[in-house]
C-alpha cells in the first residue's frame, strides 16, 4: 500500500482559476487515494493555510469534494497560519519542524521517514 502526503500551497486570496485548480486537483488526488484504500494525508501550508476556511463555505465549488476528504486532513501549518493570518478552522496546527522564529511547520523529513510520497499543489 502506498502512502501519499498532499501539501496545498496555493492561495485562495488570488481568486485565480489556477489556485482553484490546484486545490481541486489536490483534493481529487486525496479522494482517489481514499476510495482506493490508500493511506493519504492532506496538509495546508504557506498561503494554502487559508484554504480550509474558504472550503467550508457551502456555496464554494469544491465544498462537496472537501467534505468527502475532510477526514484525511492532517492539519494546517502552525507557522504559516500565523504568518498569513489563517484560521485553522478546527484542524490541528502542525508544528513538527521547529523553524526558528516560527511556531513550527510540518516536517517533510518526518513524512518521508514514515514512508509518504509528497505531492505539492
Amino acid at each position: 500500500m502506498s502512502k501519499t502526503a498532499i501539501v496545498v500551497l496555493s492561495d485562495p486570496k488570488t481568486g485565480s482559476e489556477e489556485a482553484l485548480g490546484r486545490v481541486f486537483n489536490a483534493l481529487s488526488v486525496a479522494y482517489d487515494c481514499k476510495i482506493n484504500d490508500e493511506e493519504v494525508v492532506i496538509l495546508f501550508q504557506g498561503t494554502g493555510s487559508r484554504w480550509p476556511e474558504t472550503l467550508q463555505k457551502e456555496d464554494h465549488p469544491v465544498h462537496e469534494l472537501y467534505q468527502a476528504v475532510k477526514g484525511k486532513i492532517k492539519g494546517v501549518s502552525s507557522g504559516c497560519a500565523g504568518v498569513f493570518g489563517a484560521d485553522s478552522s478546527g484542524f490541528d496546527l502542525v508544528s513538527e519542524n521547529q523553524v526558528p522564529g516560527t511556531s513550527g511547520l510540518p516536517s517533510f523529513v518526518k513524512l518521508q521517514k514514515d514512508g509518504f510520497k509528497i505531492i505539492t499543489f
